[in-house]
């Protein structure tokens, strides 16, 4: 017997059809004997038409009321998740943030989980009683009000829920049936890796991948939860119930690197096309130019990426290129633009017709000259790179976006990633 904590998101959910086939994945772990919480995201669609109504009403609106109207999403599901499982038979609870409850911090719309009392759930759990919990909210026990956790939420709320239930497995239903080495649609040689390291995964979310969200990863790798991404329309009577010599049998398995018998050099290709890159050029090369440009996006909560400056010959003048999301673009040009006294007389160029691409392996620790290989490969094809960043288990390079499909396949074949 296990303690499973069961996470479908809005696709997985999106009508009552979808609903009752993730109740009948539910009851084949229920009968296999595991105890079971379920944490579900708004039907598919639910929160967009939540937030288009509050911006209807007031652009500029209170954050504890947002979170209030965007929170009833998820309310819906998990109130009809419970009435299709009893239907079947199935003991089920539904069980809002606040009932847990999932204890976060004063930042309405973005707030961060900090305890989850899992005391009653644990007790119904034992009871034989499966808890249907809301994903994305909690409550802000200052003013005792509903808070939301951002966009993506709920995977956050089924790693932290498994941590509270001491759980043996956190599984992550989406519309993929794993992790790929890189995006099948692009490279139709992806195949599914078994299993994935925490860190590699954290790399491969924060580059691109939708798979699984940032924080839910981050949670995943401090507490050492093992989290299983799989797909719910995969036939529940194909699919095995959880147990500890199955588990990697289906899905991927996202644990620690000491738990994988044998890595590779390169264990995925990831891409973002949400990139745009600045260019300062003919700055002061002098001391504290850096902190004039990069200190006025910082205090703007603007992430920089890559970074790249120029050597100056002259001694006088420089050029500076770095990358910030897309959607922050417009405002990091306005914040550079404000801060033009400080930072002199230069010219600002930007372009969002880029893309990040990043290898990514925790074997890349042990083996040199992956870089070398990466630089090779895309000069063969004719790639320019435009910067550069790395990690210990990363190398990104920024390029035109017209070469992001070649480039993706092109490292894909050169690292071995492509399937039999």
């Amino acid at each position: 017997m296990a303690t499973l904590v069961m996470k479908f998101g809005g696709t997985s959910v999106a009508n009552v059809e979808r609903i009752r086939n993730v109740a009948a994945h539910v009851k084949r772990e229920v009968d296999a004997g595991n105890k079971v919480a379920v944490v579900v995201s708004a039907m598919s669609g639910v929160t967009n038409q939540l937030v288009s109504w509050v911006r209807e009403a007031s652009l500029l609106h209170d954050a504890r009321e947002y979170d209030a109207i965007v929170a009833s999403g998820e309310c819906v599901t998990a109130g009809l998740l419970a009435i299709v499982l009893q239907s079947i038979g199935i003991p089920a609870r539904s069980w809002q943030g606040w009932q847990v409850p999932v204890i976060t911090d004063q930042a309405h719309g973005a707030a961060r989980i900090v305890d989850i009392n899992g005391g009653s759930l644990i007790e119904r759990l034992d009871a034989g009683e499966v808890a249907v919990v809301t994903g994305f909210q909690g409550l802000e026990p200052t003013r005792n009000r509903i808070a939301t956790l951002g966009r993506g939420g709920s995977d956050t709320s089924a790693v932290a829920l498994a941590v509270a239930l001491k759980a043996d497995l956190c599984d992550i239903y989406t519309d993929v049936d794993g992790v790929y080495t890189t995006d099948p649609r692009i490279v139709a040689k992806a195949r599914r890796l078994p299993k994935i390291s925490y860190e590699e995964m954290l790399e491969m979310a924060s580059l691109g991948s939708k798979v699984l969200q940032t924080r839910s990863v981050e949670l995943a790798m401090v507490y050492r939860m093992r989290t299983r991404v799989l797909s719910s329309f995969v036939p529940p009577e194909e699919m095995k119930a959880a147990r500890p010599d199955t588990w990697d049998e289906i899905g991927t398995i996202v644990c620690d690197e000491d738990e994988i018998v044998e890595t590779q050099v390169v264990s995925g290709i990831a891409y973002s096309k949400d990139e745009a890159k600045i260019t300062l050029r003919r700055i002061a090369d002098r001391p504290g130019i850096a902190a004039a440009i990069f200190g006025p996006l910082a205090d703007a909560n603007i992430n920089v990426d890559m970074i790249v400056q120029n050597v100056s010959s002259d001694g006088r003048s420089t050029d500076m290129t770095f990358t910030v999301l897309q959607t922050d673009l417009p405002r990091a040009l306005e914040v550079l633009k404000a801060a033009q006294a400080a930072i002199g007389e230069c010219e600002l160029v930007s372009s969002s017709d880029v893309v990040k691409v990043s290898v990514i392996g925790i074997g890349m620790r042990s083996h040199a000259g992956v870089a070398a290989q990466m630089f090779k490969a895309l000069a063969s094809k004719g790639i320019n790179i435009l910067a550069i960043t790395t990690s210990e288990i990363k190398i990104s390079v920024l390029i035109d976006a017209a070469y992001s499909e070649l480039a993706v396949r092109t490292l894909h074949s050169l690292y071995g990633l492509d399937a039999d």
